[in-house]
């Protein structure tokens, strides 16, 4: 189970709308005992806004959890209908299609080649997700 959390956390490092995280409950006490988890490993996951955790009922496989958490949790940002996506996002999205012939693709190739360079997380995120939207676009 830890290895397939590690996992999945690598796997959403660079998602703008999941974060993957953990608590030893035995040296935070209170915080597990405020979301209930009273036996080990306990999931517990929140969506956007929520103050409540709910508790994950799912596989432990790294695939059951990347499925659920892909197909419940993460936010993606549609090009055909941005309300997913961040203003940021919109942004970049309006400037992509004002280009013309084949920018897009020239973009998505310049980025590709960056997406194994050494960055910070932030920066690979925003990498990310414009690789996601060109790739939507071409």
């Amino acid at each position: 189970m830890k290895q397939a959390w590690e996992d999945l956390g690598s796997e959403f490092e660079t998602s703008s709308s999941v974060v993957i995280g953990d608590c030893d409950c035995t040296q935070h006490q209170s915080l597990c005992s405020k979301h209930g988890v009273s036996g080990y490993p306990t999931i517990k996951y929140w969506n956007a806004g929520d103050k409540e955790s709910k508790p994950y009922q799912g596989g432990r496989t790294l695939d059951a959890l990347k499925t659920f958490v892909a197909d419940n949790l993460e936010v993606k940002c549609d090009v055909k209908d941005p309300k997913g996506c961040t203003e940021k996002e919109v942004k970049y999205i309006d400037t992509m299609k004002a280009k013309e012939g084949d920018a897009v693709k020239k973009e998505l190739d310049r980025l590709k080649g960056m997406k194994a360079g050494s960055m910070k997380p932030e920066l690979k995120q925003w990498l990310t997700q414009r690789m996601s939207i060109l790739e939507q676009l071409k």
